[in-house]
Order: C-alpha cells, then structure tokens, then sequence
C-alpha cells in the first residue's frame, strides 16, 4: 500500500464560563483502499462547544521543512489570518489587538522534536510582564488582573514551546494573555485542549495552531442581539465571551 500523509484542520469554539465543554469529533473518507470510517469516532464529550474535522488523501511525499528558513515562515507557511499589528516572536507569531489589549490570533508550529522534555526550561521561573513592543498606551498590566477573579490564560501555551527558557519565557508576555475564567476552563478544559494539540505530535509530522478570542452576540430579552463583556482595570483589558483554537495536521509520523 502505497505511503499515506494526513492532512486536516479542527475548529473549537469554548465559552469562556467555568464549566463550559468541548468534544472532539473527527470525520474520515476512504483513503486508498481503507474503510469508510476507520478513523472516525468521537474521543470525549461534553457540552457547548464543537470540534470538527476532516481528511483526505495527501500528495505522495511531505517536503520536509528547511531548516535554514526563518521560524517565522515555518510558522506561518500557510499564510497569515490577517495583517493587523503583527508581531513575529522566537516561537509563535501574533497579532495584537491594542483595543481590546488580548491577541486578535496567535500562531504556532509543534512537532515532536520542539516538544521533547528539556531539562534545562523551567516553567517556574517565567514570570507575567508587560510587552515593551506594545505602546504603553495599549499595553495590559498585571494590575489590570489583579483581583479581577480571572487568569492570565496563555494563547500560546507555555508548554509548546520547550526549545529553550527564552522561548518559554516570551509566551509569558501579557501581549499574549487573555483573562479566562480559571477553576474549569483554563485550569481544567483548556489546559486539556492545549494537551490534546500537543499529543497530535505523536502522530503527525507538523501541528499548526492558531488561537485566539471571540466577541460573539446573545440575543436578550427585546429579542436583540447585542455584544456584551466586561472590562478589567485601569487598561480596560477585555474578557472574551468565547475562544478558538484552529488545528491543521500535516503528516503522519
């Protein structure tokens, strides 16, 4: 049988109240001669949110990534969502939101070798601190959370990025948080999630990621639709209503 590549994209949408779920689901077609459905399946499941997906046969060989290329390209060989404020740094990429003072998106490229233990990144030693990139004007603060009942929930998430204490350490910029609601969301379902994107490592050769806030609408009792949501401190940092986190898996291992 000839050799298989996978390639598929996954879309969740998590509210951003503690309790808030997600399932995965994954849908398959036949690839060369394989069983309608072999891969199908759904891998757990909760409520209000989905996680969709698809694949389909790959060209017959994976050109391997080059190495001399800048990260910033491996990163965002696919493209970039969009233009606005975008800055490239070690191991992700982002676009920054000076309005709102959270990430519009923030990009990232995983493989098996970026994620192997290193004994020499220690988590406990990064700290939360402002993005000196970012115009003071439209930073975030670590006031602006201070007794706010929410956490400083990481968009690239600290452990995709093991390669070194540098790179850990830059995904504690402030530019790259967004206020989540922590027992049950960013301590339980989205630290699951993040886990779920790391463990596709070990069955495909590249995992691209891409993750950010919504702002989405509910319709209230004179049957409009409004956008509402709280600020926090004196920065007025905004609390997303909801978040996504986009998958493509390239590649399999």
């Amino acid at each position: 049988m000839s050799r298989l590549l996978h390639y598929g994209s996954r879309l969740a949408a998590l509210g951003a109240a503690a309790g808030t779920g997600w399932w995965f689901g994954f849908t398959s077609r036949e690839l060369d001669g394989l069983p309608e459905g072999l891969f199908s399946g759904v891998f757990g499941k909760v409520s209000a949110a989905a996680l969709q997906g698809y694949s389909m046969q790959a060209p017959a060989e994976l050109a391997p990534l080059d190495p001399d290329v800048p990260r910033v390209t491996q990163i965002m060989q696919y493209g970039f969502p969009s233009l606005n404020n975008v800055r490239a740094r070690a191991d992700y990429v982002i676009s920054y939101d000076a309005r709102n003072r959270v990430p519009y998106w923030v990009c990232e490229h995983l493989t098996a070798d970026r994620l192997a233990k290193n004994p020499d990144v220690d988590r406990s030693k990064c700290d939360f601190h402002e993005d000196p990139s970012i115009h003071e004007y439209f930073r975030s603060e670590n006031k602006d959370y201070k007794s706010s009942g929410f956490d400083r929930g990481h968009m690239a998430a600290a452990g995709n990025h093991r390669l070194s204490q540098f790179d850990c350490n830059q995904t504690f910029l402030l530019s790259n948080m967004a206020p989540q609601v922590g027992k049950g969301f960013n301590r339980d379902k989205w630290n699951e999630l993040e886990s779920y994107c790391r463990k596709l490592t070990r069955s495909y050769a590249n995992v691209y990621v891409c993750t950010g806030p919504l702002y989405l609408p509910r319709q209230e009792e004179d049957g409009k639709l409004y956008v509402k949501y709280q600020v926090l401190g004196p920065n007025h940092v905004a609390v997303p209503t909801h978040f996504f986190k986009v998958t493509n898996i390239q590649g399999w291992c």
